[in-house]
């Protein structure tokens, strides 16, 4: 079984904002799988699925974003035999990359992001795959909160929307064969590999 977690904030005042880039990804994958409208359990919105012959848990915290680990910890702590370094994906908005722009890695510190560095306080440990989608940085001055909770412009949204896709491309791929194959083929620039 995979545990694919999007991070953003509840509420329909946060759905279009550029920290919830995790939800859109998680969002397009419930689509594509057929999730229906899932529970609400652990504190967040959950639906089970299959890619294949996976069972898939998809998981969007409904605490805040620097509450995640919360509920990232109580499905965690449910499904005792997940191993977290091959069973979780954990998806998000990253700063470091701009608008379109997608990383896989399979550990590495939250980077200054608050939802990240809720989940790895919770889990105890960096060491689980992360997708990252780029949302690019504001400018020099600018408050990064108001930032992160601000809507994308036009050309940034139909880039980071194409990137959304890419993303829950990268993740399926992962889920039907491994995060290190998928790592091999997403983290190359778009126009190089067609996927």
């Amino acid at each position: 079984m995979k545990v694919i977690v999007g991070l953003g904030n509840p509420g329909p005042e946060y759905a279009q904002t550029r920290h919830n880039v995790g939800f859109w990804v998680v969002d397009r994958l419930a689509d594509r799988w057929q999730a229906g409208a899932g529970k609400e359990k652990w504190r967040a919105w959950v639906a089970e699925v299959r890619c294949g012959a996976e069972k898939v848990l998809l998981v969007k915290p409904l605490t805040y974003m620097n509450q995640s680990g919360e509920s990232v910890r109580a499905v965690i702590n449910f499904y005792r035999d997940l191993d977290i370094t091959r069973d979780l994906i954990v998806v998000y908005d990253d700063m470091d990359f701009a608008p379109g722009e997608i990383r896989l890695r399979q550990k590495g510190s939250a980077g200054g992001h608050n939802g990240m560095k809720s989940v790895i306080a919770h889990l105890g440990s960096e060491v689980f795959p992360r997708v990252r989608v780029g949302i690019g940085r504001p400018g020099p001055g600018a408050d990064v909160v108001s930032y992160v909770l601000s809507p994308f412009p036009p050309q940034e949204r139909l880039r980071v929307e194409a990137a959304a896709e890419r993303a829950a491309n990268a993740i399926e791929f992962a889920v039907q064969h491994t995060f290190e194959l998928a790592m091999n083929r997403f983290n190359r620039p778009p126009e190089a590999c067609g996927g």
